[in-house]
């Protein structure tokens, strides 16, 4: 499933937050703990890709979305599902934008804080509405 190749690109997006570029290796072995088929695979790492290829302009718009803090300030488990999620909005045409601010409310839910999957949810549906 999608969800689990999200999830497992996530992963790898947090973790790149804390440890830089995340080698090949790491990526192989998210991927393999969770299991996924040849095409979630690719569907992870090709979200794992543009985040880091358009991480500035994704930054930019998350930064306009959150007007009380700084991108510093957020949250790094909700920063790596903003990232995720926006480029998913922003580049994966072949998914509907409600379908990515669900799976990013969801990841919130299982991987944040509290208060988390409101703030996602908000932060999102901004962009998608606007």
């Amino acid at each position: 499933m999608r969800s689990d190749a999200r999830e497992a690109a996530f992963k790898i997006i947090f973790s790149q937050q804390f440890n830089g570029d995340c080698d090949e290796k790491f990526q192989a072995s998210v991927c393999k703990k969770a299991n996924l088929s040849e095409e979630e695979r690719a569907f992870a790492l090709d979200l794992v890709r543009l985040v880091a290829e358009h991480r500035q302009e994704l930054s930019a718009v998350m930064n306009e979305r959150v007007e009380r803090f700084a991108e510093y300030r957020i949250y790094p488990a909700d920063r790596a599902i903003l990232l995720l999620a926006l480029a998913e909005i922003n580049y994966c045409k072949e998914v509907p934008p409600v379908v990515s601010v669900n799976e990013a409310v969801g990841l919130a839910r299982k991987f944040s804080t509290e208060n988390s999957a409101n703030f996602v949810n908000g932060v999102l549906a901004g962009v998608i509405n606007s």
